[in-house]
């Protein structure tokens, strides 16, 4: 006798539907679904884990990890507080600046800027990559010189070495006045992220110090950090240890809406990829009640035999189990191949059918990016295979119903 009965007669099922055309074709589909199912799943929560990483790379490549702003006024002690915190060991840079929101005009042209002021020489060290070697000269060593993001000078119209006015709101008395300051023209960069490229423009810290009237003195000193995802524990464990009298920020409350957004979007694929498996969960049903239909006399004799009902629920049971984790096997290694090898897939079916997916005149990122994310390999297949499992209740149930007596009344 083998054992477990149900496990052998199970399989000898699932062999002998082979032969059979109808029963067959719905089976291969069942799989062929739950492992294309599997597969697009992985591969498109690699792609957007990419997309993810791609977007805050280029985003935290002008923004600072972790800031330190004073309640009110500048950081008159700002070095020996820079220093006191670039000791520590997953700090890798601390450097001041300062903000400023207001507008940059040229003429009629008119647009909204984040003006940060910052030192010279951490341009030249945190920049350096973004930024043409002329222009972070002539930002250097002049004054009133002012480098803009490159959608940003391409909205106004500017070009390095023209002029342009700086328009910043002030209260006095009570009442909102603005006046304009000359600023030149020193280059441009591109840091890849439209947050930055549209409206972020660079200037001295002496010239925004002096706009902010602080004296020469920085607002905020912003902290990069070994790990960046670490930001929120760095700033709870530096409020701690300076206390409160500073003003406590990280990346994450900054671009906490972005990033919301796009987890959101991450779980709303999943859950309409999802149904790909669901369709084939539906095939497993009906090709089990086929199953169960073709096999009542089987069932029957089994049943007079002595079978209990749980146990020929188990027989069909391990059917669909056995299709379910099959496919989500073989989907799994497929979704493995295609996700690490995209950045090969990708290039060539533009070179073979002539089109650009993300062109560059439209598109920031212009290859799509993939991350393969343990937890994601390991969610998928427990999510499909948890699927095929619930789709074979029902038959299984069915098949435990069927009445020897009267399946065997024609024998």
């Amino acid at each position: 006798m083998f054992r477990p009965l149900e496990c052998f007669i199970g399989f000898r099922y699932l062999r002998s539907g082979r032969r059979r055309g109808v029963v067959s074709f719905m089976t291969a589909a069942s799989f062929l679904g739950i492992a294309l199912g599997v597969a697009a799943l992985i591969v498109i929560l690699s792609v957007l884990n990419g997309f993810e990483t791609e977007n805050r790379t280029r985003l935290l490549s002008m923004t600072e990890h972790v800031g330190i702003s004073a309640a009110a006024g500048g950081l008159a002690d700002w070095e020996s507080l820079a220093a006191r915190i670039a000791a520590r060991d997953d700090v890798t840079a601390v450097a001041p600046f300062v903000e400023l929101e207001g507008m940059l005009a040229v003429g009629r042209e008119l647009r909204p800027a984040l003006v940060r002021g910052v030192l010279p020489e951490t341009a030249t060290t945190e920049y350096g990559e973004l930024v043409d070697a002329p222009a972070l000269a002539a930002f250097a060593a002049g004054q009133r010189r002012i480098l803009l993001g490159r959608f940003l000078a391409l909205n106004l119209g500017v070009e390095a070495g023209q002029a342009l006015s700086l328009w910043l709101p002030r209260v006095e008395d009570g009442r909102v006045s603005v006046s304009p300051v000359a600023f030149t023209v020193a280059g441009t960069f591109a840091a890849g992220a439209p947050d930055h490229d549209t409206r972020l423009a660079l200037v001295s810290l002496a010239d925004a110090s002096a706009l902010a009237h602080l004296g020469g003195a920085p607002k905020t000193l912003g902290i990069r950090l070994v790990d960046p995802l670490r930001a929120p524990a760095v700033a709870a464990a530096l409020a701690q240890e300076l206390g409160p009298t500073y003003v406590y920020t990280s990346w994450t409350e900054r671009y906490a809406s972005l990033f919301r957004a796009m987890r959101v979007e991450k779980v709303m694929m999943t859950i309409i990829l999802a149904f790909i498996v669901g369709v084939a969960a539906f095939n497993i049903v009906t090709s089990l009640m086929m199953v169960v239909n073709e096999k009542e006399k089987d069932i029957a004799i089994l049943r007079t035999y002595g079978l209990e009902p749980g146990r020929v629920t188990r027989i069909f049971f391990v059917q669909g189990a056995v299709i379910g984790c099959v496919g989500t096997v073989v989907g799994v290694v497929l979704g493995l191949v295609l996700a690490t090898n995209v950045h090969v897939i990708v290039p060539w079916l533009e070179g073979t059918f002539g089109f650009r997916i993300m062109p560059g005149d439209v598109f920031y990122v212009t290859e799509i990016p993939s991350e393969v994310h343990l937890g994601d390999v390991v969610l998928v297949p427990l999510l499909a295979f948890a699927i095929s499992v619930i789709a074979t209740l029902y038959p299984s149930r069915r098949a435990a119903r069927v009445a020897p007596a009267r399946a065997l009344r024609y024998e």
